[in-house]
């Protein structure tokens, strides 16, 4: 699309036409040689002098070319100017951090699908976890594992298909055979602090209880709410197992309690994916979508054009002075010639 930046300099085009009608004609004093026989001159070449009427003559090229000139600066300086369609970037409004405990328990293989067969926790929560991701196209998410340790796999992206990979190529037991829960959460708090998105979601799954972390998640919770981060946790596995495989939903509920967050049960494969529905519903994606459009200035071209035009005519009329001037010459030495060969024959 073709624009104007200053639409309103085109009022100037007539502006010369103004001055033409509403100022008086130049006027310059120049010495003069008086002659009492003027008029019989002006008589004998029909000429009718004037006051003060001594007008350059101009050629028909000139008069067109200067209104022409005239009106590709104006047109210049009005800025023209090609648009490029919009171009959208979405900025998104939130970070979302998924935290998924890949310790030996997610082995487990009691999952079963809806045709009734048996799969692995950890085969059933990247399931659901990849459907998750795939609907959250404008938030920025990050991923990290943990088990024994704790690890940063994935920062803060909008390329999901990026996460949806590494996902697929993380394991059970690749983190070691322990839980450490806090771990995990002071990991996800360091991982916010690059973080200006104005909302700040951890959503962690595990499948047991900390068994040691450095940070207790009692402390890290505390120190995730100072940062303004909210925490949901999905639980995974039987409350009522005993040993490392329970799950202290009690701990889970006074993390998420902490951030202003929630608990969920995704003791099956149903529950896991109502769970994450509702995570859906109760975090919507938050993001601003910016446009933008490019502009390419073509002031240059009528600019350019009008000095084009310029320097032409003035060169035309240098090759035609100088022409002239040259067949002149020509013409007077011939015309000195023929009178010398005239001389000599008398």
């Amino acid at each position: 699309m073709y624009r104007l930046e200053y639409p309103w300099l085109l009022a100037l085009l007539p502006l010369p036409l103004l001055l033409y009608w509403l100022l008086p004609a130049y006027k310059e004093e120049q010495d003069s040689l008086r002659m009492t026989f003027f008029h019989y001159i002006s008589s004998n070449l029909g000429l009718t002098p004037q006051a003060g009427a001594v007008i350059p003559k101009t050629n028909w090229l000139q008069t067109v070319l200067a209104p022409i000139c005239w009106a590709l600066i104006i047109l210049g300086l009005a800025r023209p100017q090609f648009v490029e369609p919009p171009i959208q970037k979405i900025q998104p409004g939130r970070d979302l951090m998924l935290a998924l405990d890949i310790s030996q328990s997610m082995e487990a293989p009691d999952f079963r699908t809806p045709d009734g067969k048996r799969m692995r926790r950890v085969d059933a929560v990247k399931q659901v976890v990849s459907g998750f991701i795939r609907t959250r196209k404008n938030d920025r998410i990050g991923l990290i594992v943990f088990g024994q340790a704790a690890f940063p796999v994935a920062p803060f992206t909008l390329d999901h298909d990026a996460c949806l990979q590494i996902l697929s190529q993380t394991d059970a037991g690749m983190a070691g055979p322990q839980t450490m829960i806090g771990d995990a959460i002071g990991l996800a708090i360091k991982q916010f602090k690059n973080s200006d998105a104005k909302e700040r979601v951890l959503i962690l799954l595990t499948d047991g209880n900390d068994t040691g972390s450095r940070m207790p998640p009692r402390k890290a919770a505390e120190i995730a709410s100072q940062n303004k981060i909210m925490i949901h946790v999905v639980g995974l596995g039987d409350p009522r197992a005993t040993g490392e495989d329970k799950v202290d939903y009690a701990a889970l509920n006074a993390i998420a309690k902490e951030t202003g967050g929630q608990v969920f049960h995704g003791e099956n494969s149903v529950e896991l994916r109502k769970a994450y529905a509702t995570l859906d519903k109760i975090t919507p994606q938050n993001f601003k979508t910016l446009s933008y459009q490019s502009r390419r200035e073509l002031f240059v071209y009528p600019i350019a054009a009008a000095i084009i035009l310029l320097l032409g005519y003035h060169i035309l009329m240098m090759a035609v002075s100088i022409a002239s001037r040259f067949f002149s010459r020509r013409l007077r030495s011939t015309e000195i010639s023929a009178s010398d060969v005239f001389k000599v024959h008398i």
